[in-house]
Parts: C-alpha cells; structure tokens; sequence
C-alpha cells in the first residue's frame, strides 16, 4: 500500500508574481506575465517582437557565489521551508530534487554579475542548483538534480516520490528553476520553430503557433509524516512516465507515448478513482495541442465533464521548471479546496471544459508534461482530506 505524501510547503516566482498569492490575484484578474521580449534583451537581440515572461525582481538572481539558477531555487527553497515549517532533524535529513533544462548552462555572461572565479567549474554544473541549497541549509539528505527538458521539474516530483515511498527520506524539498531567457537560447528555439510567431495565446486555437518562453523558480516540500502541517495539504498520489521513441523535437501525432503514460496512471489508481480535472502541458505549438487532447480522449474515455487548466497562457512556458511551478499553483488551489481559473481560450471538445473562474476541486487531477525528445510524464493530486476553514484564495 503506498504511502500518504502530503504537500507542505510551496513557494513560487515567475513573471506574474514573487508569491503564490499574488500568482491567484494576477489569474482571478485576467493577467499574464507575457511582454515583448527585446524589453528585457534590448533592441539589438534577434528576438524582434517575440512575447516571453521573467522575473522582476532580478536582485535574488544575482550572486557571486552561485550562479543565477542555483540562487533562485535557494531563494524559492528558504520560502517552501518556512511555509511547511520544516526544522531540525526533519530538515537536515530530507532529500533536494531539482529539475531544470538546463541548469545554468549559457548563464556564464549574467548581466551585472561578477562571480568568483574559484567557482566558475561549480557554477556551469546542474547539479550545482541542488547542492547550492543542500550545503546553505545545511541539509544532508540526498541530492539530485533532473534535466528531462520541458518534463525536469515534474520527474523531479517524481522522484521524490519514490524517495518517499521506499523510505529513503522522509522529507523531501522538489525544485524547479528555469532562466532561458538569454538570446543564445531564445535563438536555439527561433531555429527550432517553436516559440509563437503570431502572438496567439490560446494553446488550443486552430492557429495556435508555439510558446511563450518564460523564467519561473519553485519550491515543494513534500513529506509521509503527519503533522499540524499536514492537515491542511493536498495530496500526491502517484508518478508515471514513458518514452515516445519517436522525435527529437515533436511527439506522435495522435499521442499514443502520452496515451500509454496516461493508461499506465488510470490503471495504478485506486478503481474508484475519479478524474475530475487536469492540468495539461499545453504548450501552445499547434501539434501538441492535436496530440495532447487525442490522448486524453483515448486514455480517459471520459463520459462526463472533466476541466483543464493549462497554466502556461499565465507565465509563458518555463520550461523545466514548468510541471513544479504548474504542481505549486495547483496546490496553492487545492488547500482551499479549489481549481485556478482560465483565460478565454479556444474551447476544446467535449466533455472537456475550461473554467473562466476559480472552482471547486474534488476528485484526482492530473498533471502532465512532455520533454522534447519524447518523454511523458504524469502525476496524481487530491485535495486536503480536511475542509479548510480558509478563504477562498
């Protein structure tokens, strides 16, 4: 029988917000974090007027001894801690997963940054974006730091799952830091063809065009103790993922790696398992939006109505950190026992729905994120067990 993993402490920065509370205003508002690209890399890059999101306050990116990916997730982690309360013998023993694309790759030019040189090796490392946060805080668990792409974040879930599961820890802090926004990265995706050339905002628009990069840190933490601050935490309930073995770059046209992935989650829930909603990758290139609603259909069979709630017309696509920062918001809905609203997009098929406003969560959502290369990656949520006496967020 698996054990309760409950999520206790959350944190989240991205281009809509510095918090998880001003993340659900900017949502309930209608706002996004999306704004022409060249405000931040100036006139003279090559992104013309591509849309991205990033992080204001560029202060907690800037260290001389960390590089800047390994100080936001310090930064995001310092904030999980605290919410969850985690202390003592309970901290120093947890394990640290992170997941990002690409660590702090391309991040050696920082603008206002004169770093030390002694750690010009740690700083180029991905692995340094845990270990920053393993040895400020003292924490000796394990450590781990996942590069699955798009899905790193969300394997890095993962893993502590199964770290937590198997009694390895039983205390885990889950990362997700993403800073693509350098032009030698941005150009990586302008060739690639898959950022939005037309500004459509909408993943499931007929002429929906590709994503709107964007930079995110999180944090989780995550735990199979019950405490005072388990009362109130929604729940994650499993891990899944598999391989497409198809494309470097695209996935199957009728999504049958995500199909599987998706199969795989229904079969290991429980029978009386009710998918309500899902949280899809939804990045907004238009083949994904094809593959990732046939999917679902093929997998879920769904006879009654079950909402999405695609994130990323919010922030932009964070890439790695995209399936953490996607769980953290979750999560931060789900302690009230609710779902985040959409923007007015494109309405997919029946019975699939998408909410204009925040509503209520029961039942399991999924969240999902796909890896370029072809890798799927799934997990399960539920709501507290116990009603919050809270507000609504």
């Amino acid at each position: 029988m698996n054990k309760t993993i409950s999520i206790t402490g959350l944190s989240a920065i991205s281009g809509i917000g510095s918090n998880l509370t001003e993340h659900a205003a900017a949502m309930e508002n209608g706002q996004t974090g999306l704004r022409p690209l060249n405000e931040l890399l100036g006139e003279q890059s090559d992104c013309g007027k591509l849309l991205g999101s990033w992080i204001q306050d560029r202060s907690i990116l800037n260290s001389r001894k960390w590089a800047p990916a390994s100080a936001l997730a310090l930064h995001c982690a310092k904030q999980a801690i605290a919410d969850a309360k985690l202390t003592g013998d309970a901290l120093t023993n947890a394990a640290v997963i992170a997941g990002s694309s690409r660590g702090n790759a391309w991040l050696h030019n920082w603008p206002g940054r004169r770093p030390f040189k002694l750690m010009a090796a740690s700083n180029s490392m991905h692995g340094e974006i845990a270990s920053a946060v393993s040895i400020e805080l003292g924490i000796t668990g394990p450590w781990q730091t996942i590069a699955s792409g798009c899905a790193a974040s969300l394997d890095a879930l993962g893993m502590a799952w199964m770290m937590l599961q198997t009694g390895i820890v039983k205390h885990a802090i889950v990362l997700g830091a993403e800073l693509p926004l350098v032009p030698e990265i941005v150009q990586g995706y302008i060739n690639t063809g898959v950022l939005s050339t037309n500004r459509i905002n909408d993943p499931y628009h007929p002429e929906t065009s590709g994503f709107f990069p964007g930079e995110a840190g999180c944090a989780l933490v995550l735990t199979t103790e019950s405490t005072e601050s388990t009362e109130n935490a929604p729940l994650l309930d499993g891990y899944w993922c598999n391989s497409d073995a198809d494309s470097p770059i695209g996935m199957p046209n009728n999504g049958r790696g995500l199909r599987k992935c998706l199969e795989s989650a229904l079969a290991s829930l429980s029978s009386d398992t009710e998918v309500t909603a899902i949280c899809p990758h939804a990045s907004g290139t238009h083949l994904h939006s094809i593959a990732e609603e046939q999917a679902l259909k093929d997998a879920l069979k769904p006879t009654s109505p079950i909402s999405l709630h695609p994130l990323k017309p919010f922030t932009g696509h964070t890439v790695g950190a995209s399936g953490a920062l996607d769980t953290a918001i979750l999560a931060h809905y789900l302690r009230n026992h609710k779902l985040p609203p959409n923007l007015h997009l494109t309405q997919p098929n029946p019975p699939f729905t998408l909410p204009q406003k925040t509503s209520a969560a029961s039942g399991t959502i999924l969240k999902i994120a796909v890896g370029m290369g072809g890798h799927n990656s799934v997990i399960a949520l539920r709501p507290p067990l116990h009603k919050s006496l809270c507000s609504p967020c």
